[in-house]
């Protein structure tokens, strides 16, 4: 299936079709020389696949893990870059989950004041939300990405085969983001959580996510209204996740309890509860409200003295409220 993302930028292909990493180089079709970014955590068997089909590119291989998508990080492949002699007319192309994504996106941003990158995610979380978009970031002193760019990718190659070798805790870890989209989006999404198998309904579901993703990018590129919608969970998921050093919870997870805190309605905190449940994860952790109220007040959605958050009442419906932090401390420590 290919679906085209049109920005104000550029207009890119989102191609989604089984074993398409065997024939990447085929697909992307790209003059001139090409720079592979991934990191320790991609199975050897997907790189060697990429890699066998660009012989002469350099592939940089960082340290896998939330805590190096940092500005150390970023510099080390950027002076690689140079190194390599990539010129403006030159290509980088992502293979990884959302770090790899980000990294290899902002670096592609910032050299040279911009060059292309392609980007072919490994993770459910990456092939259901990060790949597209054009969000690319760091993260700063615990922060959750507040240093980055918007720079939207020339292609998306969307391979479920590489899923199959993620442990079972990363496969649902991306599915939350779904659960996420259904909740704001798409009833008949989350239905699927529900009431089916989703093993069964993998390639129904990502495409529903990359179709919604798509039309959220096209009308809202970024980030001033309607694109918040996504960050559905992820005020107090991204607290979560930097409370417990990154590494504790996975992003997933954190906004799967990010939901679970901020939904207020009974009803639908029972149905996601049950859905999370019967996909092996955590519905709620044990913290320490000061300080994630401390983080909170560090988020980049922060304006001074509220955020805007997103609510659900009704499952497909998300909108927009601005809440005080005592709001937010209140919710906290209701949940």
């Amino acid at each position: 299936m290919k679906i085209e993302v049109h920005t104000s930028t550029k207009t890119y292909p989102v191609i989604v079709e089984r074993g398409i990493l065997q024939r990447a180089a085929e697909v992307i079709g790209r003059q001139g020389h090409v720079y592979l970014i991934s990191d320790s955590g991609v199975p050897l068997q997907w790189r060697n696949m990429l890699q066998a089909q660009y012989p002469d590119a350099h592939m940089y291989v960082f340290a896998h893990g939330e805590t190096n998508k940092n500005l150390v990080t970023w510099q080390m492949i950027l002076e690689d870059m140079l190194r390599c002699n990539l010129s403006r007319k030159d290509t980088v192309i992502a293979l990884g989950g959302g770090v790899v994504g980000d990294m290899a996106g902002f670096a592609a941003a910032c050299y040279m004041r911009g060059i292309s990158y392609i980007n072919i995610p490994t993770t459910t979380l990456s092939q259901i939300d990060s790949s597209i978009g054009g969000k690319t970031a760091v993260d700063l002193d615990g922060a959750k990405n507040c240093v980055g760019a918007f720079w939207q990718p020339d292609m998306v190659l969307v391979d479920t085969d590489v899923l199959s070798t993620l442990t079972p805790r990363h496969y649902r870890n991306g599915l939350v983001e779904a659960v996420k989209e259904g909740l704001t989006f798409d009833e008949k999404l989350f239905a699927l959580f529900e009431e089916g198998n989703v093993d069964d309904h993998l390639e129904e579901i990502i495409t529903r996510c990359l179709l919604i993703k798509k039309d959220v990018v096209e009308k809202d590129e970024r980030e001033g209204g309607l694109r918040k919608l996504l960050n559905f969970g992820h005020t107090y998921g991204h607290a979560y996740e930097t409370y417990f050093g990154m590494e504790g919870y996975y992003h997933g997870e954190c906004v799967g309890m990010g939901m679970m805190t901020i939904i207020e309605n009974e009803e639908i905190r029972t149905r996601l509860q049950k859905v999370l449940e019967k996909m092996g994860c955590p519905v709620r952790c044990e913290v320490d409200s000061e300080k994630i109220m401390d983080l909170l007040r560090h988020d980049k959605k922060a304006d001074h003295d509220h955020v805007t958050v997103v609510r659900v009442e009704e499952i497909g419906k998300g909108y927009l409220e601005e809440w005080t932090f005592a709001q937010l401390e209140k919710r906290l420590k209701h949940e």
